[in-house]
């Protein structure tokens, strides 16, 4: 049976789309998840809500303790896994408002725990990575949206980096020419221990910015990227609520 996990990222962590939420206090063996679960219903659904930079978003991207969170989630039963997270563009194509359903990444962090194994003392782990994002919650999520008629592009790299500062120009310019579409500081590693963990992960990116790439712009603030989510914000709300409909089907 269906049970959502649901990962909000800054400004996309609404409790207020549950039907009668509950707090689970739920602990690992990897210390603490950012936030208390809050568990309830979208139609019908169980779904499952973390949020992941923590309630009051006290937690900075290096802070945030993946392995805990993903963990939190499976200890609590979720079947399936979709993530939400702003970005910056690396494409002119994928504009301000723009959803993309993420389909590979290149990890560019430092300091992050990206494995549940800290030893091979009990038997060796090597996940595969090739296909990092789910394709029946991409397929599902991309078609919901066009339904939809949201502004969404159907595939994209995103390069995570470690943050909390933004890019340089030459580092921006850098990550294109790898082929990465959008930047952001939390898909790796949580793509991957959530594949660790055999739960099918998806991802909903909200270009919220051009970086700095685009020298013709003057370089984005925090605070022009949050003006941008609340432009947008409700459109990754009703993208998830309408998805939950065809997934449960």
């Amino acid at each position: 049976m269906l049970k959502l996990g649901i990962i909000g990222g800054s400004g996309l962590d609404d409790p207020g789309i549950l039907k009668d939420p509950d707090e689970l206090e739920i602990t690992t063996e990897y210390g603490n998840p950012s936030s208390p679960l809050l568990s309830g219903k979208i139609n019908g659904v169980e779904i499952v809500i973390l949020a992941r930079h923590g309630k009051n978003h006290q937690y900075s991207p290096t802070q945030v303790n993946n392995r805990a969170n993903v963990k939190a989630l499976q200890q609590a039963g979720v079947t399936h896994i979709i993530a939400t997270t702003a970005c910056g563009s690396l494409r002119h194509e994928i504009d301000r408002g723009h959803l993309v359903i993420l389909d590979q990444f290149i990890d560019f962090t430092r300091f992050r725990k990206n494995t549940f194994a800290d030893s091979f003392e009990n038997g060796l782990v090597h996940p595969v990575m090739a296909h990092p994002f789910d394709e029946g919650l991409r397929k599902k999520l991309y078609e919901t949206a066009k339904y939809l008629d949201l502004r969404v592009h159907d595939k994209g790299c995103v390069v995570t980096i470690e943050g909390p500062r933004f890019s340089t120009i030459a580092e921006s310019k850098m990550f294109k020419l790898w082929g990465a579409d959008v930047i952001n500081m939390s898909t790796a590693p949580e793509a991957m221990l959530a594949n660790e963990a055999a739960i099918p992960y998806a991802a909903v990116a909200m270009s919220t910015d051009y970086d700095c790439w685009k020298e013709d712009e003057a370089p984005v603030t925090w605070e022009e990227i949050l003006a941008v989510f609340d432009q947008n914000a409700n459109n990754v709300k009703k993208l998830l609520v309408n998805v939950i409909e065809e997934l449960k089907e």
